[in-house]
């Protein structure tokens, strides 16, 4: 079974901060008489050599390789506008959606190392690439890690129509008619490993519906036209308030503040360790000067922990984070590993 959807995809208003949509310096590459505006004001300016221009001295690129409004391009909006706060350059939110973000981040790997281009991704889709399509980039070597922006807990929803209240009745009616569920997903994505993962654990089947990305497929299971699906609490918390999803089990570590209610999927399933969620980066290409990582990790991670972003995160449940391009370094090559484990335990291909 398959479902397209046609128009307008679900927009996320209520989270993007209310400067955003006319912030001088944060434009989209549909506003292209803003976005032509800044080239033409960077092109007048008088041109300096290289070495006496400090970064950024020109209007900086931020890919996000999935479709609007999840959770990558929520965030990327919200940092973009105070990155051009902060920088006085203006900031282009580019979505270059495809092959489950590979088409963004290939895109990105093979930019100018000047640091003009970076990309605000979920790292799940960025570890879990590697061990299924054949990629014309290392995401360990092409990559330089810059920060951890943020982590948002998975949410086990289903339709309010399915006859399941609780992580194990869901197992349970998965067992019982095996296939009969359909799990709406981006294949080969974050959210879908997760359900394998769930399904791998628990004996579960149910069939996978691929979509063009996490917000079709919240809006496939919130309008019934699709049973069940994983997404990032900051995604679907709206939702869940709305009540046009119901929520089972929440992924984090332990319950969180913001949907106390919530058993985690380790308690509620009887599944020690079972832990995910949307662990979005920003990376730029390699080799790019040291001084500019560091710069602009320091910026996102102030940025991240200014109370007026932080408490919106948590409010709609992000964590910031803001970490160090090393420690950022040694997660990726972490999440990596246990990804390519799962995979190669289960067995599972892209057709």
């Amino acid at each position: 079974m398959r479902v397209t959807i046609k128009g307008d995809e679900l927009r996320r208003q209520d989270l993007a901060p209310s400067p955003v949509p006319r912030h001088p310096y944060l434009v989209t590459r549909t506003s292209s008489l803003l976005g032509l505006a800044a080239v033409l004001a960077g092109l007048a300016a008088p041109a300096l050599p290289a070495a006496a221009q400090a970064y950024p001295a020109k209007p900086i690129r931020l890919v996000v390789p999935v479709p609007p409004s999840g959770s990558s391009d929520i965030l990327a909006r919200m940092v973009g506008a105070k990155l051009a706060e902060a920088w006085g350059q203006p900031v282009v939110v580019e979505n270059r959606p495809g092959a489950n973000g590979n088409i963004g981040a290939e895109l990105v790997a093979r930019a100018a190392p000047d640091g003009y281009t970076l990309m605000l991704s979920d790292m799940g889709n960025f570890t879990i690439s590697p061990s299924l399509y054949k990629l014309s980039f290392d995401v360990l070597r092409d990559f330089a890690p810059v920060t951890i922006v943020s982590y948002s807990p998975h949410v086990l929803c289903v339709h309010p129509s399915v006859p399941a209240n609780t992580v194990q009745a869901l197992v349970a009616l998965a067992k019982a008619q095996p296939g009969k569920l359909n799990y709406a997903t981006p294949l080969g994505s974050a959210p879908h490993l997760a359900g394998l993962m769930l399904a791998h654990r628990t004996g579960a089947r149910w069939e996978y519906i691929p979509t063009k990305g996490n917000s079709e497929a919240m809006i496939l299971v919130a309008t019934g036209q699709s049973d069940l699906f994983v997404g990032g609490l900051l995604a679907v918390l709206p939702h869940l308030k709305s009540r046009r999803l119901k929520p089972l089990a929440i992924s984090s570590e332990k319950r969180v503040a913001t949907v106390p209610e919530l058993p985690t999927v380790a308690e509620a399933g009887n599944l020690p360790g079972f832990v995910t969620g949307t662990w979005q980066g920003m990376v730029g290409p390699a080799r790019m000067p040291a001084d500019i990582v560091a710069k602009a990790s320091a910026e996102v991670a102030r940025i991240v922990k200014l109370p007026e972003i932080s408490d919106r995160l948590s409010a709609n449940g992000a964590y910031a984070v803001g970490n160090s391009p090393q420690e950022m370094g040694r997660q990726l090559a972490a999440e990596k590993d246990r990804w390519a484990k799962l995979i190669k335990d289960t067995g599972f291909k892209l057709e």
